[in-house]
């Protein structure tokens, strides 16, 4: 079985096959040729900027990567924040059998070759520490073929993922492994490392320096990613003359923009969609269109978002403001007339209707508390003066007799039972004082006096 490209090196040994050891940091090693992120991993402890909370004193993460922990664990966080480098460290702390897979191109049988000859390599004495890339991306027979190796400690599973893993992991492998959430750099972390690459043997080795401001930018670039902090430092250092120094000007020229993380099939696209109605049921407009723009540079369906707004719309507006309905659904319908980029307009003209309209939960509550009677059976028949009379034969049924013409009367309402017998207690709908539904409250109690008859 060949190790995945990205951490096994030409010495590497294969599972269970004689040659080069594969202890050790060898499958992390970068070359001089590598690209800067790569050569700038840190070789130890110290090196690593950002992520205290797990690697603080006596935290597991932190016994593990100094060679006692026990326990297999699973690094969840976004790119750029360590979760490869704490799997290299673990891998030079342990001084064990060491092997790397990406699940991007390791099946089940690869799995179940490690596992076997981690299996004969305990018998021995030497345990194998098992480290899988994009654990999120293996199926759930891939997953399920790691358990009883990880219960057992056949292997220590040191596995990363960019994906909640409550959604990606199956839950017999999260219960048996730790945890650990990764958080995106602090600005003085990625700082700290920005200033480390420059003058770094294994970096720019002093080759240019970068003014404040020029940091600065490439700090907010990077939007807590440390490998695309350095990934645009090579990439803005290669426009410097040595001996020059970068300006924010070479920055903004050489790196064009910053790369929205967001996955539309994963969590970063629930998160973001679930941030961008909460901020308008908020009615915080501005950060409603900061979510927006992050859904529209990430390639966001415009659709999706218009489809969002419209059940916003009902659900926490409704009669507050009526017309918010009528500006989402023009909206949607806009989006499919136009397309983008100009469909962005329309998408931040509803959004910040919606975001400054007045909210009311008063429409969803309603049909929930409706629909929650009709799940309990309280249904009962409908009056006969409501029933259909259109057919003949109806009216010797008694249906649609007595049915009493609204139009019929001045005040345009009439007292007569339209919500079945057992039923006569249910208020669904309750008006908040918000918006235009404070005149519906006004006057929502009088007209179900008369309807039904009470004073």
């Amino acid at each position: 079985m060949s190790q995945d490209a990205l951490f096994g090196t030409p010495d590497d040994r294969e599972p269970g096959a004689s040659g080069a050891d594969s202890r050790g940091s060898a499958f992390f090693r970068a070359g001089p040729g590598a690209p800067l992120a790569a050569r700038m991993r840190p070789r130890t402890l110290d090196e690593v900027v950002g992520q205290q909370h797990l690697l603080g004193p006596g935290r597991p993460l932190r016994r593990l990567v100094e060679g006692s922990g026990e326990a297999s664990v699973i690094l969840y966080g976004p790119p750029g924040t360590g979760k490869t480098t704490i799997a290299s460290l673990i891998s030079s702390a342990t001084g064990q059998h060491f092997v790397g897979l990406s699940a991007l191109n390791s099946g089940v049988k690869q799995v179940r070759e490690v596992i076997d000859t981690a299996r004969r390599d305990l018998i021995h004495g030497e345990r194998t520490v098992l480290f899988i890339d994009e654990v999120h991306r293996f199926s759930k027979t891939q997953q399920d073929a790691l358990l009883a190796a990880v219960e057992n400690r056949t292997v220590l599973l040191v596995a990363a993922t960019t994906e909640n893993p409550s959604f990606s992991v199956v839950a017999p492998l999260l219960s048996r492994s730790l945890l650990l959430q990764l958080h995106p750099l602090e600005d003085v972390d990625l700082r700290g490392l920005l200033e480390r690459a420059l003058t770094d043997e294994r970096g720019l080795a002093g080759r240019i320096t970068a003014e404040d401001g020029a940091l600065d930018q490439l700090v907010l670039l990077a939007g807590g990613d440390a490998r695309r902090a350095l990934t645009y430092l090579e990439a803005a250092a290669e426009a410097v003359a040595d001996g020059a120094s970068m300006s924010v000007d070479t920055v903004r020229e050489n790196v064009n923009r910053a790369v929205v993380r967001y996955d539309r099939d994963g969590d970063q696209h629930y998160d973001v969609v679930s941030a961008f109605i909460k901020s308008i049921r908020g009615s915080d407009v501005d950060a409603a269109l900061h979510y927006l723009a992050r859904m529209l540079e990430a390639g966001e369906d415009p659709r999706f978002i218009a489809r969002r707004l419209v059940i916003h719309a009902s659900e926490d507006i409704g009669m507050a403001d009526p017309t918010a309905l009528q500006t989402a659904v023009a909206a949607a319908q806009a989006v499919q007339l136009i397309g983008m980029p100009e469909a962005r307009l329309t998408l931040a003209q509803a959004t910040i209707h919606l975001a400054t309209a007045p909210k009311s939960p008063a429409v969803i509550n309603a049909i929930s508390a409706a629909t929650e009677d009709v799940r309990a059976g309280r249904i009962g028949p409908v009056p006969a003066h409501l029933r259909d009379g259109h057919y003949e034969g109806a009216k010797r049924l008694g249906n649609a007799v007595g049915y009493l013409f609204p139009h019929d009367d001045p005040r345009g309402v009439v007292t007569q039972r339209y919500i079945p017998e057992n039923l006569d207690d249910a208020v669904y709908y309750r008006p908040t004082g918000h918006g235009a539904e404070k005149r519906i409250a006004e006057f929502l109690g009088r007209l179900r006096r008369i309807v039904r008859g009470k004073k």
